[in-house]
């Protein structure tokens, strides 16, 4: 993306190399020599360059790279405005206001036309059902879906067909420029497909889950005004079938009761069940490869409409809308510490531009790659790194349906030798999972196609990085262990493959464009070896712009703390040799599987429950997880704790939330302890959940008494 590519000698030393030190944070791995020789950046002191560049000139640095993408006009004025400082004002981030372009042209139709990538495969996927629309005949049988077996090959000139073709139907559907489009579906092709027709029209996807709840798909809906929704008939998860279009339909209904009606619901046959039609008779199923007869969909005549019939009647070539550098490209939800989610805005010029620079540095990307990120576009993981990074750059990838362990634990590792996957990113939550197995699932295949790992999602633990690397890498293989947020667009700090020495479990150095700072809580800069706030000092293109309808909610959660600042929310050390490692949220924030949950969500969740009239929910250690919920309920007068009641609570809360925030423990409280003030002391109820009586400072605590009855009735939990 612009910057000069340098070949040759790096001078990183030799790999595998282990340099002793106290606890083991001295000890590194330098990047093999043969991954330097090839790589973007294959020095430190190319890093250092590059990097120091970027923050002191951030125009000119980010004006190069904005010069391979396509604009329809140029930036008129100032490249970038920005303020950090809410004493001074308004926040504000503005990269290329002004200058006119669209994302989806330049991932499509600029590698299709002016890069002749054609027919260069974009994914390799699977959905467990052939597409059933024209053009879609010629594709070769070769899919990866959730069964072994279920693959297809796209091409990036038959994607951009298909997008062209959806585009045109969500304009029949009245969709224009600024609407919002809520996405509801598993990892398919019609997933990207649909996204990317939002963005070339210049609507906004706001793309839910799908293991989400129909009440959490509803609060997105409805927090944003779409006005249409894509779902799906059902879908497998591993063994696990997923009927989405009845909770899609409760979402809907939920809508209705709340006086917002979503005027149109698009349904994609993913594996063509019976539908019972209402009304009128519901139009027919095309041909499938396998059925479920077990499972059927309402059909909901007047809004429920199938997405093989729409396309069919769609041509396909279709305008992209140009937008402003600015104007907004999509809405994704995150948790936030007040319980009600957050729908953080990005927008399309400073987005694409963070996006495929990240891509292209942090995996070291070239043409011949194939790179693979497990991750659910779901998350910011998946529109990032599984859409318009990869596609930005021109990259084949594969979209994977699946879960690691079905049908069996050899499934990333066997996908990995089909495809000759080069570049591979997951998360710790998958890594700690699959080193219960033992070595030998991983081993008995070849791998030898791998030349970068990455992880995402949370601070990987040394022990799972050592296995990671020792393992599934072979030890030749650099790990990129990436730290960045939904709020951040892309990485944030991060290894570079051929530059890097490695310390297992840091994140290391900051990306290009990323001023690091570590604050004390009096707001100041600490210097050296540190420990305290992780906030960062100037803007970066891909940060985001603001909450969606809630710009003062934007500045306060990430502003006001620390005024001059963006404020991560995360804890973080410094070492001396200046890596950076991710301590955990330091607000009221969970991490559970790489997965960021509020603690006032959940509790929320339970005092709706007619027996709870109270609840706290702190994190535990998890050997898989990472993370898991401990909740301490407070019953109302009449009721009883009991087995029943346990699984009513975790049911309401996969109900409310979704199976991702289920407590794997809850324990009955008759009461919490609290300051004399009324607050509830969380710090002492993690100490109780993890059994550590190193309470410290209880001076403040109304009633000591409390603490003593709930050590004693704790749950036995796993470490």
């Amino acid at each position: 993306m612009g910057l000069p590519e340098e070949r040759g000698r790096s001078g990183s030393g030799s790999r595998g190399q282990e340099e002793a030190g106290a606890g083991g944070r001295a000890r590194s791995w330098s990047p093999p020599p043969e991954v330097s020789r090839s790589a973007h950046v294959p020095s430190l002191q190319r890093y250092r360059e590059l990097h120091r560049r970027s923050v002191e000139e951030p125009r000119e640095f980010w004006g190069d790279i904005a010069k391979e993408f396509y604009w329809k006009t140029p930036c008129p004025g100032p490249f970038l405005r920005y303020n950090f400082d809410v004493t001074k004002g308004k926040i504000f981030i503005e990269w290329m206001k002004g200058a006119t372009t669209n994302i989806c042209y330049n991932v499509l139709d600029r590698n299709v036309h002016e890069k002749k990538l054609g027919d260069k495969f974009a994914f390799y996927c699977g959905d467990g059902v052939l597409p059933c629309w024209p053009g879609w005949s010629q594709i070769p049988d070769l899919r990866e879906g959730n069964e072994p077996g279920e693959t297809t090959q796209i091409t990036y000139h038959q994607l951009l067909v298909q997008v062209c073709q959806f585009s045109n139907v969500l304009r029949k559907q009245g969709i224009q420029k600024g609407d919002r489009v809520a996405i509801y579906m598993p990892m398919i092709p019609e997933l990207v497909v649909a996204m990317l027709a939002c963005a070339r029209i210049g609507a906004l996807h706001s793309i839910v889950f799908a293991g989400f709840s129909s009440e959490s798909l509803c609060e997105r809906i409805l927090d944003s005004s779409c006005s249409l929704l894509i779902t799906t008939d059902a879908f497998y998860r591993g063994e696990k079938l997923v009927n989405l279009k009845e909770l899609a339909d409760e979402a809907l209904q939920k809508c209705q009761e709340k006086g917002f009606p979503v005027r149109c619901c698009i349904v994609v046959k993913h594996l063509g069940r019976a539908e019972l039609g209402m009304g009128d008779s519901p139009s027919q199923s095309p041909p499938i490869k396998r059925s479920c007869p077990d499972v059927q969909i309402s059909w909901n005549q007047g809004i429920d409409l199938w997405w093989h019939e729409l396309m069919q009647e769609a041509g396909d070539e279709c305008e992209p809308e140009w937008c402003d550098a600015e104007d907004p490209l999509f809405i994704l939800y995150t948790s936030g510490s007040t319980g009600k989610p957050k729908g953080v805005v990005h927008t399309v010029g400073g987005y694409m531009l963070y996006v495929a620079t990240t891509f292209k540095y942090v995996f070291d990307f070239h043409a011949e790659d194939v790179f693979w990120c497990t991750a659910d576009i779901g998350w910011i993981t998946g529109h990032s790194y599984v859409t318009y990074g990869p596609l930005a750059n021109g990259a084949t990838s594969v979209l994977f349906e699946g879960i690691p362990t079905y049908p069996d634990v050899n499934r990333l590792w066997s996908i990995v030798d089909k495809y000759k996957v080069t570049k591979f990113y997951t998360a710790p939550t998958a890594i700690r999972l699959l080193m219960k197995f033992g070595d030998e699932p991983v081993t008995k295949h070849s791998r030898a196609s791998l030349q970068v790992l990455g992880t995402v999602g949370e601070p990987i633990n040394p022990e799972a990085w050592l296995w990671y690397h020792r393992v599934v890498g072979a030890q030749r293989c650099p790990i990129v262990d990436t730290f960045w947020q939904t709020e951040t667009g892309g990485h944030m700090l991060t290894p570079l493959p051929g530059a890097t020495p490695m310390k297992p479990g840091s994140a290391t150095f900051p990306f290009f464009g990323v001023a690091p700072a570590i604050l004390n809580e009096s707001g100041e800069e600490l210097e050296g070896e540190a420990e305290g706030y992780l906030v960062f000092k100037q803007p970066w293109p891909g940060i985001m712009r603001t909450v969606y309808g809630n710009h003062e909610r934007f500045e306060t959660t990430y502003f006001k703390k620390f005024p001059g600042y963006y404020v991560t929310g995360d804890g973080c050390q410094r070492d001396q040799d200046g890596y950076y490692w991710i301590t955990g949220r330091i607000d009221d924030m969970l991490n559970v599987s790489g997965h960021l949950l509020s603690t006032a969500e959940v509790e929320s969740a339970l005092v709706e429950h007619e027996a709870v009239a109270e609840a706290a929910v702190v994190g535990h250690p998890h050997p898989v997880k990472g993370e898991c919920l401990y909740c301490f309920v407070t019953l109302c007068d009449g009721h009883t704790f009991s087995p029943k009641l346990t699984e009513e609570l975790k049911k309401q809360i996969r109900e409310k939330i979704g199976p991702i925030a289920t407590p794997d423990y809850i324990q009955n409280a008759p009461g919490l302890p609290k300051t004399r003030s009324g607050k509830i002391m969380r710090r002492v109820l993690r100490k109780i959940a993890q059994n550590d009586h190193d309470l410290g400072d209880m001076s403040t605590v109304a009633d000591p008494s409390v603490i003593s009855h709930l050590f004693s009735h704790r749950c036995l939990t796993i470490q």
